[in-house]
């Protein structure tokens, strides 16, 4: 069924030919169908060509009033019709219609379903056919039912799934969700209108005077809109779930970030409950001081209305969302009208009473004078600004109930920017109001009038008949300076101002009391503190945090019995900007990274403004309180650190992921630019160690020399079908990546499928790495059963190291006396695990089941068995649990174990034997240097091997001395060794000639045309002409294993420089005599050839 690709494909068709078709307009309304056929030329769209087998092209459509092409399906790609007069191939006759597309067919359109996330509440998550169902053939016994199909492959749902989704549906319909006004806009309108509208602006003004008051509601203003702006990009760049501001900045930086803001913003707000509740406090204290009904004395009043305001409060938390937000409404109309009732009394008439307080209506005079600052002893404008800011942290109030908006993405975003709107034109309002009707000082003594002939001392007060002159001297309980209670006095009906009052503090105590534990809860839920998991548990249909309520509540009491309002405000105000920092920082940091998922629907931001505001948040904590500053930064440091040391297992695509990758990309892009110098020479390796697990002791001794200081990729090849090797390979790509994460391994994985193993390490030699993170040298371990092993096998096993040197990289072989691969260790331990699951989940259900009385009995057994896919044990698996569990320790081979783990272990004193025989470059003398680096080889000296001539040993030792003491490494001996070349002893040479003898060829001793015939069908045998040819070589292999013997058993490592096989004059197998008779019985061995190209240097 392929296309046919030929030239004429794109031609017009030719008439009767029946191999061509024409895709016309099909009019699909109910129209008759004369009105196509009328149409005479058709425009033509689309020409394709098919082969000759027709048989095998169809294709399905339908019009209105032809119903049974419904029933078409597809199988095995033909088409399978109950009607058997309509033929599906027939392309020329009225039946031949178009189909809806994405319909009876395994390829799937484009639906929501595919991009959600596992578990989302939004709705089910379907998986879309994947690539390999769709590219692979279907299988010849699957019957496809008419929309099955497409009910699977185009979101519909898979069978079983209605259930779940109905249940989800349930639960979300019970729950409540709030839209952007009554979520959003009113909390956010609610907690900025809280204690510094009614009972601290009026001292600001003062303070500051009309001009800077502006500017410090302007400066808060800025703040909040650059973090208002942030957050609504934040926002709109995917579903925001519960935890508000936590779940911005986690969701953006990632767990460190999030983790460390997220304890400090949920603390923040618990301690927003006692401010607000304070404040509310001080209202009740300042009437009962009036009508003289103190219980005990300010302070401890304030403290007992506090702790009583506080328990109510958290009742209606308790009570649920939807009762916390009834309350809210209330009190923002009451709030409201509050509002409405001080304007209006600015306009009424002041009577002689408010005119000794200081209140004059609007008053040019009054105006002026308190345009300016008047700064009483200890303040200033960072000071007054300190206690004014905490109003702006209302911005988040809405965003912190995120999980409790219908749409999160919409609301936050516009109900915040509105209500900061809206509170900004009230401060500025307020304050421009209450400084132009009210005086700085006032006596509120009717006496204080001035009488004609009296001198006026210039104060706007003068100018209007009062002399408050004595309030120079003496302090005052009335004006800006001294009453906090300005705007009841000012307003038209007092008690309104004072249920204003009340409203706004309450309301902004509620909104905090229920974003602390909801925010908690989040943070908790994300399990990166293990040890506040408790707190992540959620009650009732809307998954109310009530053990964060009760954790809220006990931080909010400990901080009302502080009592004083200005000493809980700076400590906000830091917690608070530190929050707002980060959010912006999160928008700027997302931004600058340009990852392709950055794409907030919000498009009014800029990069560069939000990072001024994050500068602009920091600065500001500074200025506020330097020292509370420095604690918010420490404490966020230390849970950085703490929650980077644990490292939670969590995945999130935060911007600081992709701006890494972007960071990596540009530093591998910037290194292309660069020539390579030896001075910066290091070994980047390819280590065949298969699945990585299988040889740890072959990953264990590369890693010691690659880490922190080389590139090492951990590569495996897979041989045989194709399709297999790709699935088996794909499958286990993710796990064996981290299970290099897990054992604290800095390597890389990589994979292919090949043919066969040269093939696939061919293909790696050349395209593993990037730029100049390449590969320069390959580590193998020694095939220790190559005398057992296949033809095919030594065959690539050499051919192996013969590409690599072809493509001019180093090699090390690495061989310890056990092997390296336990794979078959591994196998056991896996079958021991999963038996003891299942025996496990046995007795667990066993256990179960005794405890349920009468009713079930064993029905329930098998019923609970069956839910864990435990059946009845078949003969086989009996066996398998006989066999292993007669098994006894010493059969799982523990040397091999422990031979696997000895490159972990800390070596002890002792030495690394360097066989320096042959002039690689030095990579031969570089690789066990750095290993005398690391901690567990520091103990280890090096002791240097060359050949030389016997008598000039002196001369060269010195020599070797003098190169080495250039190239800055430390050696504790040298010895020249000047009896290599000598023959070895009979009964060594005796021993490679018994092993080479198998796989010899001995044309010498048969007649021409029979030694001619051995070549030709055994042409990997050694001949006599080559073993003659190479036997001076042969006799250096030999000897230098009984040099090694006597001078290098004890030794911790040995690194010999690797003989090299030259292409078509050494065979296969006399190669891998060679390199067995030279490591024979002897510790560990690295045998290494570079790439004949300087490493070491001794220039600066």
């Amino acid at each position: 069924m392929s296309l046919n690709n030929s030239s004429n494909v794109f031609l017009d068709s030719v008439p009767g030919n029946s191999n061509r078709f024409q895709v016309n307009v099909i009019n699909e309304s109910h129209e008759s169908s004369a009105s196509v056929d009328n149409n005479t030329d058709p425009p033509h769209y689309e020409e394709t060509s098919f082969g000759d087998e027709t048989q095998n092209r169809f294709r399905i459509s339908f019009r209105p009033g032809n119903q049974e092409c419904y029933d078409n399906f597809l199988q095995n790609g033909e088409t399978a019709k109950t009607d058997a007069s309509f033929h599906a191939y027939d392309s020329h006759t009225n039946t031949y219609y178009l189909q809806t597309f994405g319909h009876n067919t395994v390829d799937a359109v484009p639906k929501i379903e595919y991009y959600r996330n596992t578990g989302s509440i939004s709705g089910p998550k379907v998986n879309r056919p994947s690539l390999l169902e769709i590219h692979e053939q279907l299988a010849k016994n699957v019957a496809v039912a008419p929309g099955s199909v497409d009910r699977v492959a185009n979101g519909d749902g898979m069978p079983g799934d209605e259930e779940a989704e109905n249940k989800e549906g349930e639960d979300k319909a019970g729950a409540v969700k709030f839209g952007w006004v009554k979520g959003v806009l009113v909390r956010c309108m609610l907690n900025i209108w809280g204690v510094m509208l009614f009972i601290r602006l009026s001292w600001i003004v003062g303070e500051a005077g009309i001009g800077l008051g502006v500017i410090i509601i302007g400066l808060s203003v800025v703040v909040t809109t650059l973090t208002g702006i942030s957050m609504s990009a934040i926002c709109t760049n995917g579903v925001v779930r519960g935890g508000g501001a936590y779940y911005l900045i986690s969701r953006s930086l990632g767990p460190e970030f999030g983790g460390s803001i997220g304890l400090i913003f949920a603390f923040a707000n618990a301690v927003a409950v006692a401010m607000y509740v304070v404040g509310f406090a001080e209202t009740v204290v300042d009437l009962l001081k009036e009508s003289n009904s103190m219980m005990v004395d300010p302070t401890n009043d304030i403290r007992i209305i506090g702790s009583i305001t506080v328990v109510i409060l958290l009742g209606i938390s308790v009570a649920g969302m939807e009762w916390e937000a009834k309350a809210q409404v209330i009190l923002l109309v009451i709030l409201l009208i509050a509002i409405a009732n001080f304007f209006i009394g600015t306009v009424i008439p002041s009577n002689n009473e408010k005119k000794s307080r200081g209140f004059f209506n609007y008053q040019a005079s009054i105006f002026a004078e308190n345009f300016g600052p008047s700064f009483t002893k200890g303040e200033g404008f960072f000071s007054v600004f300190a206690i004014f800011f905490p109003a702006a942290t209302g911005i988040l109030a809405g965003a912190n109930i995120s999980g409790d908006l219908e749409d999160p993405q919409d609301a936050i975003p516009r109900g915040t920017m509105l209500a900061i709107f809206i509170t900004t034109v009230a401060y500025i309002g307020v304050a421009i109001c209450v400084g132009a009707c009210v005086v700085r000082d006032a006596t509120g003594s009717m006496n204080d009038t001035i009488i004609s002939g009296m001198n006026c001392n210039g104060s706007a007060a003068c100018g209007l008949g009062y002399d408050f002159s004595r309030c120079r001297h003496e302090p005052c309980q009335y004006g800006l300076m001294n009453n906090f209670q300005v705007m009841s006095m000012v307003s038209g009906f007092g008690p309104l101002i004072t249920a204003g009052i009340f409203s706004a503090t309450l309301s902004s105590a509620l909104a905090s009391l229920v974003s602390a534990p909801k925010v908690f809860q989040a943070l908790c839920k994300d399990n990166i503190y293990k040890a506040l998991q408790f707190f992540a548990k959620g009650y009732g249909k809307n998954n109310e945090p009530l053990r964060g309520y009760i954790l809220t509540f006990v931080i909010a009491m400990a901080f009302i019995l502080i009592a004083e309002l200005n000493t809980i405000a700076p400590i906000i105000s830091n917690f608070f900007l530190a929050s707002y920092a980060l959010i912006n920082f999160s928008c700027f940091h997302a931004s600058y990274a340009k990852s392709p998922g950055w794409r907030p629907a919000y498009g009014i931001y800029n990069m560069w403004v939000s990072l001024f505001g994050a500068i602009l948040c920091c600065a500001v904590m500074f200025v506020i309180n330097w020292w509370a500053a420095v604690i918010t930064y420490v404490i966020e440091f230390f849970l950085y650190i703490y929650v980077t040391y644990k490292k939670p297992d969590v995945n999130w695509g935060s911007s600081t992921q992709a701006l890494s990758y972007v960071s990596a990309l540009d530093n591998a892009l910037e290194l292309t630019t660069v020539e390579d110098h030896v001075k910066n020479f290091r070994p980047q390796c390819i280590v065949l160690t298969g699945g990585p697990m299988t040889r740890p002791a072959l990953l264990d001794i590369t890693h010691a020399f690659t880490k922190n200081s080389g590139l090492c990729i951990c590569c495996e090849v897979f041989v045989g079908p194709r399709k297999l090797c790709v699935k088996e390979m794909n499958s286990g790509m993710a796990k064996k990546q981290a299970w290099l994460i897990k054992n604290k391994i800095k390597a890389f994985y990589a994979a292919v499928a090949a043919d066969c193993f040269r093939d696939g390490v061919r293909s790696l030699l050349q395209a593993s790495g990037l730029g100049r993170m390449k590969p320069n040298t390959l580590v193998i371990g020694y095939k220790k059963n190559w005398r057992k092993a296949p033809l095919t096998e030594i065959e690539n096993y050499v051919g192996i190291i013969h590409d690599a040197f072809d493509f001019e990289i180093g090699v090390v072989i690495v061989r310890i006396s056990q092997g390296f691969d336990i794979s078959q260790v591994l196998q056991v331990q896996d079958e021991l695990e999963k038996l003891e699951q299942e025996r496990l989940a046995l007795e667990a259900t066993i256990k179960d089941n005794e405890c349920e009385e009468g009713s079930g009995g064993i029905r329930g057994l098998f019923k609970k068995a069956s839910k864990l896919n435990i059946t009845k044990p078949t003969p086989k698996k009996d066996s398998s649990m006989n066999t292993i569990q007669s098994m006894h320790v010493g059969e799982f081979n523990q040397k091999l174990v422990e031979a696997s783990t000895q490159f972990k272990k800390k070596q002890g004193k002792g030495t690394i034997d360097v066989w320096w025989l042959f002039d690689d470059g030095g990579l031969t003398l570089l690789i066990p240097y750095i290993l005398t680096l690391r901690k567990k080889w520091k103990d280890c000296k090096l002791r240097i091997y060359v050949g030389g001539k016997i008598n000039r040993i002196e001369e060269e030792k010195i020599a070797m001395a003098s190169l080495l003491s250039k190239f800055r490494i430390k050696f504790a001996d040298i010895h020249i060794i000047g009896d290599i070349n000598i023959k070895p002893n009979k009964e060594s040479w005796k021993v490679f000639e018994e092993m080479i003898e198998p796989y010899r060829l001995h044309e010498s001793c048969k007649d021409l045309t029979t030694a001619e015939k051995l070549k030709r069908e055994t042409p990997w045998k050694i001949t006599d002409a080559e073993l003659e040819a190479v036997k001076e070589k042969s006799y250096r292999q030999v000897r230098l294993n009984e040099l090694l013997q006597e001078h290098s058993r004890a030794a911790n490592l040995i690194v010999l420089s690797l003989p090299v096989a030259r292409k078509g004059s050494i065979s296969d197998w006399l190669y891998m005599a060679w390199l067995e008779i030279l490591t024979k019985n002897l510790p560990p061995v690295l045998l290494v050839r570079g790439n004949h190209k300087n490493v070491l240097t001794f220039y600066s």
